[in-house]
């Protein structure tokens, strides 16, 4: 709407206007058929984004929620390895080692993951492995399918945050041996922040700790879960579950493939665009770790500060995110996730390359080369 910023950070996105006028109603009972529909609509439509058939639970809180809920369930008093290459990486380990034996392995932000460094501590008796999918403060995807196999092979369990992955990226949590995958609402989903949803494997359930915490008890999630009417044990945050419901209805509407497809799309133009003005991507790649197609990680050119960089954006009414602890200064991100297309990433595009050329960076047309990838 006029006068509103565009988010182009990595979350929260823009909210659809429907999603927005679906919290605007009058108070329902939470224990009653109209919620219990609403919940179960968003658990049906939520499995096939996380690539599961197992059960899955909503906890009113944010994305970290449900990090925490999934260590404290199934990583309690166990030895657990954290693999970490950005900011989210670390949040999981500092998390980790509140409720277990944390190992962590550490790579430089942005860098590969040390899966050999993994396997031989899981050789050595580790029980659980912690993992960012998509590590947005960095710009990388990490390889999934290459730890749940290790998972697999040392009887380990595999605990996956797709925080900002999963609704805007292919996620086969079953397929790829991922015991408890985690989302928040306000990233790819379109949703208002506030919303954080748990899928649990078999193999998890057998292994669910004996001392949990008290709101974010999983078992206690699976047991108001199974009435005749779907329940959260606690009183929900009843608007943002009818957002969601809503946001996902969205997701349908739109069809899971095509919406990945949408998000691959945006983040292959950010990179042309990148290609062309002469910035450098941040990640370091190799033949298993990729790109992230939700949040693009480049480089501050040399002479420039983020202040001329993100705050000439801004003042044209747009919000591109920053580096975060070590990294502010050095690199800016452009997230391309949700209910975004090709004219808010042109937008952004076209102001990232006039900041660019106004404080002397000899850009080339970047937006040219998205155009081309969008059109």
């Amino acid at each position: 709407m006029e006068n509103e910023p565009l988010l182009m950070i990595p979350g929260p996105v823009p909210i659809p206007q429907s999603v927005r006028s679906a919290m605007m109603r009058q108070a329902i009972n939470h224990r009653g058929p109209e919620f219990s529909a609403a919940y179960a609509e968003i658990v049906r439509t939520l499995k096939p984004l996380f690539g599961t058939e197992n059960e899955l639970y909503v906890i009113s809180g944010s994305g970290t929620a449900g990090m925490e809920a999934a260590v404290a369930n199934f990583g309690r008093d166990r030895r657990i390895v954290s693999l970490v290459n950005g900011k989210f990486g670390s949040r999981f380990a500092e998390i980790a080692g509140r409720y277990g034996s944390a190992t962590v392995l550490e790579s430089t932000w942005g860098t590969p993951l040390d899966l050999a460094g993994l396997e031989a501590h899981l050789a050595e008796g580790a029980e659980v492995i912690t993992m960012v999918h998509n590590e947005t403060s960095a710009g990388i995807k990490n390889p999934a399918p290459a730890v749940g196999a290790l998972a697999r092979k040392y009887d380990a369990l595999f605990i996956m945050d797709g925080i900002t992955s999963i609704g805007g990226d292919l996620v086969e949590a079953d397929r790829w041996g991922v015991d408890v995958a985690v989302v928040g609402s306000q990233k790819c989903l379109a949703a208002p922040a506030g919303l954080a949803a748990v899928s649990i494997s078999d193999r998890a359930w057998e292994r669910i700790a004996e001392t949990r915490p008290y709101y974010l008890d999983l078992a206690a999630y699976r047991k108001s879960g199974k009435k005749d009417l779907m329940e959260t044990p606690y009183t929900p945050a009843v608007p943002l579950f009818l957002a969601l419901r809503e946001a996902c209805r969205l997701i349908e509407e739109e069809g899971i493939e095509q919406r990945i497809a949408r998000h691959r799309r945006m983040a292959d133009a950010v990179r042309a665009a990148a290609a062309a003005w002469g910035v450098d991507l941040f990640p370091e790649l190799d033949e298993v770790h990729a790109y992230s197609n939700t949040a693009t990680a480049m480089k501050i050119p040399a002479g420039m500060t983020d202040k001329d960089l993100r705050g000439t954006v801004k003042k044209m009414g747009i919000e591109i995110a920053g580096g975060q602890d070590h990294l502010k200064g050095k690199i800016f991100r452009i997230g391309t996730m949700g209910a975004v297309g090709a004219p808010e990433i042109l937008a952004t595009l076209a102001a990232v390359q006039h900041a660019l050329r106004k404080h002397g960076f000899d850009a080339g047309d970047g937006v040219e080369a998205a155009a081309g990838v969008l059109e």
